[in-house]
């Protein structure tokens, strides 16, 4: 009969747990899964650009002739009074704009500050999908993916999938994509929100879809 020490006892233990943890770790395969996962925490917020579609209204304290209100065209541009002409203003922020037009105006203002202030923003996302009413949808306001589906008419309940939900967003030039568990939200048991930014596409899937 052959007796161990205690030291040699846990050895032993401590050297076959090794093993078995080293053999399981060998044996297992990496999660590669088709698509990222959307983030449950808020996304941070950003500064509001000018785009397509909004009504601003710009206003010269002490050159009141020079105030006007605009939409800003599909090409991005708008068009201002004493030979500026066509501006284009997409993509800049009010700030950025006000400097614009501190620049171009600046022999003829009394004062010298412009406002560039947001009366009607436009908010186009698409859905497309299992939904009731695919399509673009146009909000005043930004919207959630959740949102931007009831706008849609809701889920078409007999055909989507709410656990594999696509959020599809261009960023430089390049697509992210994030994949959302919206029956999980739907029955209250997650409280997360995903914040959509204009022109995402949200792609509701068909159930047993192969693609």
């Amino acid at each position: 009969m052959i007796f161990c020490s205690k030291t040699m006892q846990g050895a032993l233990v401590a050297a076959v747990g090794f093993t078995l943890m080293f053999g399981m770790a060998g044996c297992s395969t990496p999660d590669q899964p088709q698509f990222p996962v959307a983030a449950n925490k808020p996304q941070s917020p950003e500064l509001i650009k000018l785009k397509e579609g909004d009504i601003i209204r710009i206003t010269f304290p002490g050159t009141p002739d020079l105030d006007s209100r605009q939409q800003i065209r599909r090409d991005g541009r708008i068009t201002l009074p004493l030979g500026v002409g066509e501006v284009l203003v997409a993509g800049l922020t009010p700030g950025e704009l006000e400097k614009q037009l501190m620049d171009r105006y600046s022999s003829q203002l009394v004062a010298k500050t412009v406002t560039v202030s947001i009366e009607v923003s436009s908010f186009p996302v698409f859905v497309t999908g299992a939904v009731v009413h695919p399509g673009k949808i146009l909000s005043d306001r930004p919207l959630t993916a959740l949102e931007a589906i009831m706008e849609a008419g809701g889920f078409d309940y007999s055909r989507a999938d709410l656990k594999g939900v696509k959020v599809i967003r261009n960023v430089g030039g390049r697509l992210q994509h994030y994949t959302l568990n919206l029956k999980r939200v739907l029955q209250g048991q997650d409280s997360a929100t995903f914040n959509l930014k204009a022109a995402d596409i949200i792609y509701v899937p068909e159930k047993f879809s192969w693609f």
